[in-house]
């Protein structure tokens, strides 16, 4: 325990001093959020405030991480790998929206390239991992249940879906950074029981490199924390997509490494409300002539439409999130 407070601690004092060194840089680069034309109205004012904020607590994550978790190298490098791979890709794309001023960044099949590409990547290293395999665990029971061959496609859709939906989740001052944070202290929950459950039957390798993503989703904790400082409402700094993918990168080899992959859809609610809604708002303005079910997508600016403040927003879906973790994480105790 002292390793993991130690390893936040660590997390939230890089970003509390880098992110006050990087304003200045993106304000002096015109590295600005550009707003959309079509979303809410009262987001135009934040036109132009530093974007790609991600990049701090990246580099928080991996450092802390690496100073205190490498004894279980074997599942926290490619986790270090998987937020630092969807983090360069959400740089890509946010670099390509600010010097190019191609407001939606890559193309849609650009993107679905790379993520492709890296899903593969992580969900054929997770099918061959003697420590994860194609095995998933049943919530509130002692059961699994193995995929097999299948494991693979699976896992890769549900990467592609997690950091496409922690992606449109990101629309609110501290809403992405928020409902990650809690998901994450949930997860360090999960890893902590799981680990001392192996330890216990001897399983004392196995056991390490569950206590190394312990030590990881601290170091998420912490630097989301310290991150939060400068997003929350009103944001004097934006994750963009750059925090954003890492995030969603985050979300998802935490499920993997877990087996616990079947939890993520109630334990990340929130980020499946947002690709819902958008799914739904697409579909019904294509198939209903134009007719819309909500007053804007991604659901959180349906909300703002209908008067609620950002702050409001942000704690509602932070409540939300929070329940339902709590949900999970007691499914785990009762295995």
């Amino acid at each position: 325990m002292p390793t993991n407070i130690l390893t936040a601690i660590v997390a939230f004092a890089i970003v509390m001093i880098t992110c006050p060194i990087l304003l200045p840089v993106l304000h002096r680069l015109k590295f600005g959020q550009t707003e959309r034309e079509d979303g809410p109205a009262s987001h135009l004012k934040k036109q132009g405030t530093p974007t790609m904020g991600g990049i701090t607590f990246i580099a928080a994550i991996i450092i802390a991480s690496l100073a205190f978790g490498l004894p279980g190298a074997s599942m926290l490098l490619p986790a270090i790998l998987c937020a630092f791979g969807f983090g360069m890709l959400g740089f890509l794309d946010d670099f390509i929206k600010i010097k190019l001023s191609r407001n939606l960044g890559l193309r849609a099949y650009q993107k679905i390239i790379f993520q492709v590409a890296l899903s593969l990547i992580f969900a054929i290293w997770a099918y061959l991992s003697p420590n994860i395999g194609s095995s998933l665990y049943l919530p509130f029971t002692a059961k699994t249940i193995d995929l097999g061959i299948w494991y693979i496609p699976f896992v890769m859709f549900v990467i592609i879906a997690e950091v496409n939906s922690v992606n449109l989740t990101d629309g609110l001052d501290g809403l992405s950074s928020s409902v990650t944070l809690i998901f994450v202290i949930a997860m360090s929950m999960i890893f902590s029981l799981l680990s001392r459950q192996a330890n216990a039957l001897g399983f004392s390798a196995y056991a390490t490199n569950l206590n190394s993503m312990t030590v990881f989703c601290f170091a998420v904790v912490g630097s989301l924390a310290g991150f939060l400082w400068f997003n929350s409402y009103p944001a004097r700094i934006f994750m963009g997509d750059t925090g954003s993918m890492a995030l969603g990168g985050i979300v998802a080899i935490l499920g993997i490494c877990s087996k616990s992959i079947i939890f993520l859809p109630f334990m990340g609610i929130c980020y499946v409300a947002s690709a819902v809604s958008v799914i739904l708002q697409v579909g019904s303005y294509k198939l209903r002539h134009g007719k819309r079910i909500f007053k804007m997508a991604p659901l959180h600016h349906h909300f703002e439409l209908l008067g609620y403040h950002e702050s409001k927003i942000v704690t509602m879906y932070s409540i939300v999130t929070a329940l339902f973790c709590a949900i999970c994480v007691l499914g785990f105790y009762c295995r």
